[in-house]
């Protein structure tokens, strides 16, 4: 028993710095769309390629990343996707000396499919850890981690790129300022890699040769409709994050250094709301523990607001009081994966709504608002997505639900194009649909277990 609780902890904690390690890439590129634009001077769609080159790394890696898994296991692919990402990293130093835009691209797409190597791994492992029971509640954990870095990356662009960034710089002397952001988290992930070269992961189940390798996850319609529902909620959370500097600096005229403290406070309510869904999907007995858990995560959200905007204690109490409301809506899905999902969803749809057709301070916090109802979304969605699989079956899934993730460079891009040609209010229109139709998946798609059940 303890040998089995040991392993659980050294699994657990090694996942967890895998999720922070791509939480912070990832956030950091999407951020980072708004000084390529200004650097480049290039329009909102063609900013938004750089989060496209990420993203489709996800179409064209993950379910080749399942197979591989299959083959060399969780812990050499997790050294495989390090590598990557660190080499990624090391290639943005000559894209920012040059400067060359395509090398950006070329750049984001290597540190992305080590990212892809480490979520394709993640996932599963984290999922069949332990209980199944259990399962969205360690998901919902390990997001919040991955959600403290996705807080931090887009403050430490406001601090160290956006700040004291003036127009009158040449393109050259604009991009110097990403190099060694890029140098030091390609030589932290390298490190990683070393670590955990030297110590022993636990083992999950695999399937045996007669047993779930000759079953195919393609029979489970509710996988594929859960992959569907992946591309959707990625690629609104992306799209909402990736156009909020720019909406920001136009709608409310702002400046990029305080537009991306806001886009931190956004992520942010991510954080926080994961946080407080591992706690409520977790399982933990008795209210006491468990409210004095959902009070420090309220705690955090003041904090994390007022620090990120300076100090400001009234941006700090505003987050607070929106992530309250997140946590009482968060009860009406008692508990219940797909019940929670379903309120998440048709409260973030709304509030893309809400910032299409209003301006100033309300628009302002209604597109921050929608972080925290994006929070329990991935894990939520992925559970049910995987329910009734098998071990043997986890690493195949994952891979056709982690290449539907793509759906961060197919909505960034639709967003785009409609803020160049209509606007930017009315690209939120755009994630306000996808929030419809992972509403759809958490009320009737996930309910699907054998394709027998479409057939009349």
């Amino acid at each position: 028993m303890e040998n089995k609780n040991n392993n659980f902890g050294v699994g657990m904690s090694v996942f967890s710095a895998i999720f922070f390690t791509f939480g912070f890439a990832t956030t950091f590129i999407i951020t980072l769309s708004a000084k390529v634009k200004d650097i480049f001077t290039l329009s909102e769609f063609e900013a938004q390629l750089l989060t496209g080159a990420f993203f489709i790394t996800y179409l064209v890696l993950s379910i080749p990343t399942g197979y591989v898994i299959k083959r060399i296991g969780y812990k050499s692919a997790v050294v495989t996707g390090l590598i990557l990402m660190g080499i990624g990293s090391f290639l943005f130093y000559p894209a920012a000396r040059i400067p060359d835009f395509g090398l950006f691209l070329a750049a984001t797409f290597v540190l992305a499919s080590g990212v892809v190597f480490l979520q394709t791994a993640a996932n599963p492992y984290v999922s069949a850890l332990g209980s199944e029971e259990s399962a969205s509640g360690r998901l919902n954990l390990v997001q919040a981690l991955n959600s403290i870095a996705t807080m931090i990356a887009p403050w430490l662009i406001a601090v160290f790129i956006f700040k004291g960034t003036s127009q009158l710089l040449s393109a050259a002397q604009k991009a110097e300022s990403v190099q060694m952001p890029f140098v030091l988290m390609g030589v932290i992930v390298l490190l990683i890699a070393l670590a955990i070269v030297m110590i022993k992961l636990p083992v999950i189940g695999e399937a045996s040769a007669d047993g779930a390798e000759k079953k195919s996850v393609w029979n489970y319609p509710h996988v594929l409709l859960g992959a569907l529902g992946i591309f959707c909620y990625v690629g609104a959370e992306v799209g909402n994050a990736g156009l909020l500097v720019s909406y920001l600096k136009t709608t409310n005229h702002m400046s990029a250094e305080v537009a991306s403290t806001y886009a931190a406070i956004y992520w942010g309510g991510a954080m926080v709301g994961r946080f407080m869904g591992s706690i409520l999907f977790s399982g933990i007995n008795g209210n006491i523990r468990k409210y004095t858990y959902v009070g420090l995560a309220l705690l955090l959200a003041f904090v994390a607001g007022s620090f990120v905007t300076g100090w400001n204690w009234t941006i700090g109490s505003i987050f607070f009081a929106i992530a309250l409301v997140n946590f009482i809506v968060m009860q009406l899905g008692r508990g219940k994966a797909g019940r929670t999902l379903a309120i998440f969803a048709l409260v973030a749809g709304t509030l893309d709504l809400v910032t299409t057709f209003t301006t100033g301070s309300v628009a302002l916090w209604t597109v921050i608002s929608i972080g925290l109802f994006n929070s329990i979304m991935f894990p939520n969605i992925f559970t049910l997505a995987v329910r009734d699989l098998d071990q043997g079956e986890l690493s195949a899934a994952s891979g056709i639900i982690n290449s539907l993730v793509f759906g961060g460079a197919v909505i960034p891009l639709m967003m785009g194009g409609v803020a160049d040609s209509m606007g930017y209010a009315w690209a939120f229109l755009i994630p306000a649909i996808c929030y419809l139709y992972i509403f759809f998946f958490a009320v009737k798609g996930s309910k699907i277990r054998k394709a027998s059940v479409l057939i009349k």
